[in-house]
C-alpha cells in the first residue's frame, strides 16, 4: 500500500505572531539580586485590578482595636487626641509579640547550631477610623503617622539589647493582616536584618567604587529620566524601582542624602507624607484596593556609623505568587515592565 503524505504548509493558514520584546533579567543596583522581566507573560496594567481580595472584616463591632481599652490590649505607650477629646491615633505593646521584653539576649547553644533569646520590642500603631486606611487619609493626617513611627523609634533604638528598629505595615490578609483595622507594627530587635545587611553591602561598595551614594543616584537619575517616577517634591521622590521585584513596587526616598529615617523634622514629615500619600493612592486606586506591605529601610542603631546608607520605603502590593522557580532561586518574576505601572500610576493621579 502506497500512503502519500503532503508535508507542505503553503496552503495551511497561517497563524498570528504577536511581537513580544524579549524578557529581561534586571539587576538590583544596591542588594545584587536579580529578577525576570518576564515580557513574554506580560499583563496589561490594568488587568492587576481584578484580583479578587479577602476582605474577611468582622466590622466594629467584633474589632479589637475600634476601643482598645474594652478589647483588652496593652496600656498606650502613646495616644494623640483631637480638640474634641476623641483619639486620632495610639501606639501599644502587641499582645501577642513576636519578641518578647525581657533582659538582655543570651546566646542558646546545641550541637553545631547556634540561637539567642527572642528579646525586644512590638508595638502597635493603630489610626482612628476602621475603614479609612492610609491610602484614603490627607496629608496631614499620613504625617501623624509618621511621627508617631518616629516617636517609637526614638524610644526604643538606644535601649540595651536594640540594634536594629523596624516599621511595617500590612494591608490585607494576604498580606498577613490578621485585624482588618488600618494598623503598622514596630519590632526593636537584637539583630540587623539580613536584607538591611545587604542593602549596607551594597551602599558600601558602591560608594568605595563611584564616590557617591548608590540611593543618592537612583534617585537623581529617576528624577530626571521621569519614565518610572510617579510623584515627587523638592524633598522626595516615589518611583518604581529599575529591577522592581513585583509589579507595581514603589520605592520612596528623600532626594538628600540622609541615612537615618529618624533624624527627619516635622517640615520633612509633610512633604514625605504628601508623596507617600500620592503614591499609595494610585496603587489603591490602579489596583482596586489590593494587599500590600510597606516597611522602612533606616540604617541600624547598633553604634556603628552608616554614612553611605539612605533611608526610605518600600511599597509592595501582592500582584504575585512565590511558585517553584521563586522557591528555588530566588529570582522574582514579574509580568509586568515598571516603566508602564509607573506611567499606569501616574495617569490615576490625573483623574
Amino acid at each position: 500500500m502506497n500512503i502519500s503524505i503532503n508535508n507542505s504548509k503553503e496552503n495551511e493558514p497561517k497563524e498570528e505572531t504577536k511581537e513580544v520584546s524579549a524578557s529581561e533579567l534586571r539587576q538590583d543596583i544596591v542588594s545584587g539580586d536579580w529578577v525576570v522581566i518576564a515580557t513574554g507573560r506580560a499583563k496589561r496594567p490594568g488587568d492587576f485590578a481584578n484580583f479578587e481580595r479577602n476582605k474577611d472584616d468582622k466590622g466594629i463591632e467584633e474589632c479589637l482595636f475600634e476601643d482598645p481599652v474594652a478589647s483588652g490590649q496593652e496600656k498606650d505607650v502613646l495616644i494623640y487626641h483631637k480638640a474634641d477629646g476623641d483619639w486620632t491615633l495610639r501606639v501599644f505593646p502587641n499582645k501577642y509579640p513576636a519578641f518578647s521584653q525581657g533582659e538582655l539576649p543570651h546566646p542558646i547553644s546545641e550541637g553545631p547550631y547556634f540561637a539567642m533569646s527572642g528579646v525586644g520590642y512590638h508595638e502597635i500603631v493603630v489610626t482612628r477610623d476602621h475603614y479609612r486606611q492610609l491610602a484614603m487619609m490627607d496629608t496631614m493626617e499620613i504625617a501623624e503617622v509618621f511621627d508617631a513611627y518616629q516617636d517609637r523609634y526614638l524610644e526604643h533604638m538606644n535601649k540595651k539589647g536594640v540594634n536594629y528598629v523596624t516599621v511595617f505595615h500590612n494591608h490585607g490578609k494576604e498580606a498577613g493582616a490578621s485585624i482588618s483595622h488600618p494598623h503598622s507594627q514596630l519590632m526593636a530587635i537584637p539583630v540587623v536584618a539580613p536584607y538591611i545587611k545587604l542593602e549596607l553591602d551594597g551602599a558600601e561598595k558602591y560608594y568605595k567604587s563611584n564616590k557617591e551614594c548608590v540611593f543618592c543616584t537612583m534617585a537623581e537619575y529617576e528624577s530626571e529620566e521621569g519614565k518610572r517616577t510617579i510623584f515627587e517634591n523638592e524633598e522626595f521622590i516615589a518611583f518604581c524601582p529599575f529591577a522592581s521585584r513585583a509589579a507595581f513596587e514603589v520605592h520612596v526616598m528623600p532626594k538628600k542624602h540622609s541615612p537615618y529615617f529618624e533624624r527627619i523634622n516635622d517640615e520633612q514629615k509633610v512633604k514625605l507624607a504628601e508623596v507617600f500619600g500620592k503614591a499609595l493612592g494610585a496603587i489603591y486606586k490602579a489596583l482596586n484596593d489590593p494587599p500590600y506591605n510597606f516597611y522602612i529601610h533606616s540604617a541600624p542603631c547598633d553604634g556603628r556609623d552608616y554614612p553611605h546608607f539612605h533611608w526610605h520605603i518600600e511599597i509592595l502590593p501582592h500582584t504575585a505568587t512565590w511558585a517553584g522557580f521563586e522557591l528555588d532561586t530566588g529570582i522574582e518574576i514579574s509580568t509586568l515592565q515598571p516603566e508602564v505601572a509607573a506611567e499606569f500610576l501616574r495617569k490615576q493621579l490625573e483623574k
